[in-house]
């Protein structure tokens, strides 16, 4: 008989073998990677302030603030109350930000799913009713059959124990892939955020390239009715003439395409905000309503990893394969199973929960895998080998991330040089060309120099407002580039007013 030193003896190496089995977990442990070690996104060192056009819609002066936080509505800093309004919309109705969002509640779900799968154990009740007819011979009588009733109750419960932790593996996947639809939302509604601002930046620079060419072509008609008059007092050459009318028609040209880019503009933004474009009723975008933010947020580039949705997306497909791994490896090793059983049977319903009806049963089993044709091991090496196409993923999409910011930081400096100069250009373009039309007028300059500096200003105006727009654009992606900011964001990704049959796949019980 065991006295009460060697029971208590027994009973703490039983709680110190539960305690290493249950700290036990098949496979490698996932390691964050490690943030890249630098200091700078570019090569060349940036300007802390870039150059500016003082006048002209985009010449505000912008400078970086290192180690600023982003704004988690950061469209906000264009100060253009139509914008914010069609983003908040959008972020009610498109339907494909609706989509990612319903694609992480089923994670979430599965999330739950596999942990009341593999954490508890299977109940299940059991009943059966049976009339059965039996010759005599089975109970080794010669003759005679005996006919009756068998009703019979249980509770089945079945228990696989996660001795090598191949079940927090497939819990920690579950978990991960949650993961991953989670920063796959963060990736839309960054994208989508960004589209719309860009979007309206390109209509309100169509608006603009627009309205340029119109003013252009009011002034290239009005020559061509001054050289028509000219033609008819033999001061011009046809030639003159048709080489005016040629400019106008290009003109018009130009004027048609910029009609066409504007309709498809329009309808993007349509569709970005979750309508049909005949029903959308957007507002028109103009450069000079949207104001050029001067400070720009640049995070240090250690801390991009963690904030851009695609970096973090890339590093839950690593703890995803991570788990793989882990599950792979346990189904190599023995598997434990409890199952159990409770009820009654009896002849007669009424004797089915009687003192004499009762059953029970319970037993153990372990299963060690020995042969299978390879094909455990074979799942083994595919998942490691999956986890290193992972890291090499991951690693792409780093590379990625830091490249998008350094165009953006380059082509915000680049652009604010291009701006300064074409305005400069636009500006003395217009006065060449003031002075060549007066001096036409007069007779002193010749018709081919009227028409070469048309054209020369024509370029220079379009140059100007192209300019003008990419300043905003590079400016929205920049935020973009450095992530957006949504983890300042307080309220949910998708914000749906409401949603059509939410409730119909919904059931009562818990399964």
């Amino acid at each position: 008989m065991l006295g009460f030193k060697d029971f208590s003896s027994l009973r703490l190496l039983s709680l110190l073998f539960a305690g290493l089995l249950s700290a036990c977990a098949a496979g490698p442990d996932f390691k964050q990677l490690d943030a890249p070690n630098t200091s700078k996104y570019t090569e060349a060192t940036l300007p802390q302030k870039l150059a500016t056009a003082p006048g002209v819609p985009g010449g505000t002066n912008q400078e970086f603030i290192e180690g600023a936080d982003i704004e988690a509505q950061w469209w906000e800093l264009f100060k253009s109350p139509e914008l914010d309004a069609l983003i908040k919309k959008a972020l009610q109705q498109n339907p494909n930000l609706g989509a990612a969002d319903a694609a992480l509640r089923a994670s979430q779900e599965n999330v739950s799913a596999q942990i009341g799968g593999q954490y508890f154990p299977a109940i299940g009740l059991n009943g059966g009713a049976t009339r059965q007819l039996q010759p005599s011979a089975i109970y080794g009588l010669p003759y005679g059959s005996d006919t009756y009733n068998l009703y019979n109750a249980s509770v089945n419960v079945t228990y696989k124990l996660d001795v090598f932790g191949g079940a927090r593996r497939a819990v920690e996947g579950a978990r991960a892939q949650a993961e991953i639809a989670q920063f796959q939302l963060e990736g839309a509604y960054l994208s989508l955020t960004a589209n719309i601002v860009t979007s309206a930046v390109r209509e309100a620079a169509l608006r603009a390239q627009m309205q340029a060419t119109e003013e252009i072509l009011k002034a290239q008609t009005n020559l061509a009715e001054v050289t028509e008059k000219q033609l008819a007092i033999g001061t011009v050459s046809r030639v003159d003439v048709t080489s005016q009318r040629t400019l106008v028609s290009n003109s018009q040209v130009d004027l048609f395409t910029y009609e066409r880019n504007l309709s498809f503009t329009r309808n993007q933004l349509a569709v970005l905000v979750g309508e049909l474009p005949s029903n959308a009723n957007i507002t028109k975008f103009d450069l000079k309503s949207l104001y050029l933010p001067e400070k720009l947020p640049l995070s240090v580039p250690s801390s991009l990893v963690r904030q851009r949705p695609d970096v973090r997306a890339a590093e839950a497909q690593l703890k995803a394969t991570n788990a793989l791994v882990g599950v792979a490896t346990a189904n190599l090793l023995p598997q434990f199973n409890i199952t159990g059983a409770i009820g009654s049977a009896a002849l007669t319903s009424s004797a089915l929960f009687g003192p004499n009806a009762t059953l029970w049963s319970i037993a153990g089993g372990i299963f060690q895998p020995l042969f299978q044709g390879g094909q455990l091991l074979a799942q083994r090496r595919g998942a490691m080998a999956n986890y290193e196409q992972a890291v090499f993923q991951y690693q792409a999409t780093v590379l990625k991330a830091f490249q998008e910011v350094a165009d953006s930081l380059r082509a915000l400096e680049a652009g604010s040089q291009a701006l300064k100069s074409a305005s400069d250009a636009e500006r003395y373009a217009y006065e060449t060309l003031e002075l060549v039309q007066q001096q036409y007028k007069l007779g002193t300059a010749s018709y081919l120099a009227v028409l070469y500096y048309q054209n020369q200003y024509q370029i220079a105006k379009v140059k100007s407002v192209s300019a003008q727009a990419t300043r905003f654009s590079d400016t929205a992606a920049l935020f973009a580039a450095l992530g957006g900011g949504w983890w300042n964001r307080t309220g949910p990704a998708f914000q749906p007013k409401a949603i059509a049959n939410k409730d119909q796949n919904e059931t009562s019980g818990n399964n």
